[in-house]
């Protein structure tokens, strides 16, 4: 997805994404699996120490960081290419596959953009 206001971020997922289907192309034939695991919105510190908490994905509900590395670590055991953690990840995956990449960057914009999410202490999650 373009990365409105993480273009950098975004880049490089996309980059891993093509990265290792790739690599795993090579390595097909060795017993060798590669899998990306495309995790969506996880509760780290990583919104915090990219200064994202204004942001409404920063201030917003996300999954729990050992549940997606279950369903990566699953994944990656019985060898699957990729795997999206969370029903509400592969829906968005889903749409983003159809949606136009000018409407993507719109949306993604209106979760990064800072000063769009709940102000800290609100009650709202």
């Amino acid at each position: 997805m373009p990365g409105t206001f993480q273009a950098v971020y975004n880049g490089t997922k996309a980059f891993i994404d093509s990265f290792s289907w790739a690599l795993r192309n090579e390595l097909k034939d060795t017993g060798v699996t590669v899998t990306c695991l495309i995790p969506g919105a996880t509760e780290t510190d990583f919104f915090d120490r990219a200064g994202m908490q204004d942001t409404k994905v920063g201030s917003g509900e996300k999954m729990d960081a050992n549940e997606v590395a279950r369903i990566g670590f699953k994944a990656m055991m019985d060898g699957d290419g990729d795997v999206v953690a969370g029903w509400k990840n592969k829906l968005q995956v889903a749409v983003a596959s159809i949606t136009p990449s000018a409407v993507l960057a719109e949306q993604h914009r209106k979760l990064a953009e800072p000063g769009t999410g709940q102000p800290v202490g609100s009650g709202q999650h």
